[in-house]
């Protein structure tokens, strides 16, 4: 089957992508799930964009850099902050049904690390259902969507450094080959490789794991964002609870009502997220139970319904006000190394939203700017392609079959459960060499070269997720071991503080093939810490 565009995802990222892409293109989408099963659906918070009165993009420039810790990439933090109040200004246009106030403007809210209120949100907490509906609602017809398909393996023709299409499978076994001019991964993150995650059950480093095994650069991947504030009850993981809510006015408290982040950080409970995170862990270590006091706002349950019903489901009295949560994985600020377009270093393939390094987010995002980035990438990638010529006219695809993927697997692989539970203790919120140590020789006893190179086609669905995970696993321990400084979303106890010399170099890893030996396979990651400015 050949198209002009392959989406593979459903998320924000690449509904907006396809909502400015040029109707006359032949596309197709294809999902691990449901097309509407993705963290953009579920997404609480908002939008973040300066269209405040006293407020401006320079504002929003400062407050993501400072969220993170001066790690990021400035052009492109100022490029999205300045088409902010635009990439809104046209969601209205175009119907989409954001909170208005009493005086019919748009209603804002205000997050951690904020210091104006810039949160565009919609239905109160539920903003990524009501933006991706609307983005649901456009013309399809020119459109395959394949839902319920995993791709399991991108098709690259390696001597002329180009992606050309992409393989994928079902439950049933049936198998999908698809041949492309542009692939686009708009695959999400990798929360699922946690215990404790507030993402949809389906994000587990797919995307990840692709590229990288296709020869595509990854970074910044020990840079793991835990939210605070998951709604936790008998040591399960109920939901999110959003951060707008303490930007409303409600506080982190233990049994004792003892306020956690009175003499932690002047933002106090609205201090960045790996602060408040890492805060909370250390009380959780210590036997103490940690508590979201919403006594302070009124009408919770209009503002929030959506965690107001979830509460009232689990039992939680409103009246009495205190909500049991601990921190769990919400956002990976590394991934596939990307340009300000989304082009990565393979030709025709190219990685949005979550999936993608940016560098917009430094080393601990914003809250709210995920949203926004993935509604920003997906247009201009839109916009690129609908004038490009970058075509590229391939013979059929299996003239391609990826030497180094021709290795039977032959491997035994652990329980889901056991990989999410090994990398929150070893590789959460808290790191340290030796704990990192130990999760790298657990993952080497799974054959992690062998994993990156092995022919994946006659794995099931939960298989190939397991293979996924353990490549991903290895990326965020790899870097997080290599990265001796605590910045952001990576925390190590035995390097506690910030290394300048660190602030400037990135690792960025990447599988290789030895000098002289195209024949051979691909070896697994070469390690670059690379200077950047």
């Amino acid at each position: 089957m050949k198209v002009d565009v392959l989406i593979i995802g459903s998320g924000i990222a690449a509904m907006q992508f396809l909502k400015n892409l040029r109707s006359d293109l032949h596309v197709m989408i294809v999902t691990k799930s449901s097309l509407q099963t993705s963290n953009s659906y579920l997404a609480q918070g908002g939008i973040a964009a300066s269209i405040g009165t006293e407020d401006n993009p320079n504002l929003h420039f400062k407050d993501t850099l400072e969220a993170g810790r001066l790690y990021n990439d400035t052009l492109a933090v100022r490029k999205l902050v300045e088409e902010a109040p635009d990439i809104i200004q046209d969601l209205v246009k175009n119907g989409c049904q954001f909170d208005y106030n009493a005086k019919g403007q748009i209603s804002l809210g205000m997050e951690g690390s904020h210091s104006k209120r810039r949160i565009v949100h919609g239905g109160g907490d539920q903003t990524g259902k009501i933006v991706m509906n609307h983005l649901f609602n456009q013309n399809l017809t020119h459109v395959e969507i394949k839902e319920h398909f995993m791709v399991y393996e991108l098709a690259v023709d390696h001597e002329n450094n180009r992606c050309i299409g992409a393989k994928a499978k079902n439950e049933n076994g049936q198998i999908l080959e698809v041949s492309a001019n542009h692939v686009v991964l708009a695959t999400g993150g990798c929360g699922g490789i946690y215990s404790y995650s507030s993402n949809a059950p389906t994000v587990s480093g797919d995307g990840i794991a692709l590229a990288y095994r296709a020869g595509a650069q990854i970074t910044d991947m020990e840079f793991i964002q835990f939210h605070p504030t998951m709604f936790c009850l008998d040591g399960r993981v109920i939901g999110l609870i959003s951060e707008a809510v303490r930007g409303e006015g409600a506080i982190l408290v233990t049994e004792n009502k003892e306020r956690i982040m009175e003499k932690v950080h002047p933002l106090k409970d609205l201090a960045p997220r790996h602060v408040v995170s890492q805060t909370i862990f250390d009380h959780l270590k210590n036997g103490d139970k940690v508590y979201l006091d919403i006594t302070a706002i009124t009408k919770f349950s209009d503002r929030f319904p959506t965690i107001a019903e979830m509460c009232k489901e689990n039992g939680i009295d409103l009246k009495k006000g205190l909500i049991p949560v601990v921190p769990g994985s919400h956002f990976l600020m590394g991934g596939v190394k990307t340009d300000l377009i989304g082009k990565t270093n393979i030709d025709g393939l190219y990685a949005i939203g979550e999936v993608a390094c940016t560098g917009v987010h430094g080393a601990n995002r914003l809250a709210s700017n995920s949203l926004l980035e993935g509604l920003a990438y997906g247009k201009r990638l839109a916009e690129w392609i609908n004038i490009s010529n970058d075509s590229y006219s391939s013979p059929a695809m299996n003239r391609f079959q990826d030497r180094e993927h021709k290795t039977s697997f032959s491997f035994s692989l652990p329980e889901s459960t056991e990989i999410q539970r090994m990398m929150m203790q070893k590789v959460g919120i808290v790191r340290s060499c030796d704990g990192l140590m130990e999760q790298e020789q657990w993952l080497k006893k799974w054959n992690i070269e062998q994993l990156c190179s092995a022919n994946l086609q006659p794995l099931t669905v939960k298989e190939t997720t397991k293979v996924f995970m353990l490549i991903t696993s290895w990326l965020i321990t790899d870097s997080s071991l290599q990265r001796e400084e605590s910045r952001g979303g990576h925390f190590r106890s035995d390097f506690p503080f910030e290394r300048e010399e660190w602030r400037t170099q990135k690792i960025i890893q990447q599988r290789y093939r030895e000098k002289g030996k195209q024949d051979e396979p691909f070896k697994v990651a070469a390690i670059t810490r690379a200077i950047f400015y």
